[in-house]
């Protein structure tokens, strides 16, 4: 639990006075986790996700049961998640039958998954960059003449497991070709973990200088070098208000084994709440939340936040 008064607020200037969260615990960290979560469970965890505060939370993928089983149960897990009001429920669709498939039962925000480099777009989805988009373009158009919401990640803006480097250039080129596509937000993914916080700020001005809107954006970080607070705060400096996190900092990269997966949920809420940033999210719920689907996995959640607040006796009343 939380100790009153703390975090201290203390705000700095330069930063929004409110920042949408896009929770993506129950899919892009779900769909990493070794074992299967049974569909009630998932279920309940959106409900409890809810319950904290998140209005945006991801919540399964339609994507063929043999490439990612974890997910295999959208079809039953989606209509259980009815009776959230006010709460988005994005969903991930690779191509027009995930569409199909989602659309079939009422999602109204889907996401595409594109890639910076030839080699991520190689491995994840066994085409080249431009194949990929090929592939997206009629997805997006058809889910945007039915008035659906659509979002664009992009994966390895940052740094690529086989190429290294990533010229700005080239996240910038594909970035403009989902927004020409019709995506109405992107989500620049630094999928293994290695940027810096002067990398973000490179890769967003030079979004801009080619004509992609600041409010079009939002960022993904993964915490493999305790980098990803840092990259946040610099990236809400340069005026994104969208953040991609996960519940307990559940999920990672199949590609970088040293990953130790997404920015937390509740790391990032103390410190935006540190900055009088609101996010409209109960951090005890939330924490709360963490320990319970912590519980169900069967391992602690690597969260620092979860971890410091989920002893239930203040620090001046321990014996």
């Amino acid at each position: 639990m939380t100790v009153q008064g703390l975090p201290m607020v203390v705000p700095a200037e330069g930063l929004p006075a409110r920042v949408r969260i896009h929770e993506v615990g129950a899919r892009d960290g779900l769909q990493n986790e070794k074992s299967t979560v049974p569909t009630e469970v998932k279920a309940e965890f959106v409900r409890r996700l809810a319950d904290a505060g998140l209005t945006t939370i991801e919540a399964t993928s339609f994507v063929h049961p043999k490439w990612v089983p974890q997910l295999a149960d959208a079809e039953q897990l989606f209509p259980l998640l009815g009776g959230l009001p006010g709460v988005h429920l994005p969903v991930l669709v690779p191509n027009e039958r995930g569409l199909d498939r989602a659309l079939a039962l009422g999602a109204r925000r889907v996401a595409v998954f594109a890639s910076a480099t030839e080699s991520f777009a190689k491995a994840n989805l066994n085409r080249t960059v431009d194949e990929a988009l090929a592939m997206f373009e009629p997805v997006v158009a058809r889910a945007k003449s039915q008035g659906v919401h659509v979002r664009g990640y992009l994966s390895m803006c940052f740094g690529d497991p086989w190429e290294g480097a990533v010229p700005l250039a080239q996240v910038v080129h594909v970035s403009k070709a989902l927004r020409d596509m019709g995506c109405d937000e992107l989500s620049l993914g630094d999928t293994i973990g290695v940027a810096t916080p002067g990398h973000v700020l490179a890769l967003l001005a030079s979004l801009n200088e080619q004509g992609v809107p600041t409010n079009t954006l939002g960022v993904h970080f993964h915490d493999t070098y305790g980098q990803a607070l840092a990259n946040t705060l610099a990236a809400l400096q340069h005026g994104v208000r969208t953040v991609d996190a996960s519940a307990g900092g559940l999920g990672g990269c199949p590609y970088a084994k040293s990953a130790t997966g997404n920015l937390a949920t509740e790391d990032l809420v103390w410190m935006l709440h540190g900055l009088g940033i609101d996010t409209g999210v109960d951090l005890d719920r939330l924490t709360a939340t963490s320990v319970w689907m912590a519980g169900q996995l069967g391992r602690p959640s690597p969260s620092r936040t979860v971890k410091a607040l989920g002893k239930t006796t203040p620090p001046d009343q321990e014996q």
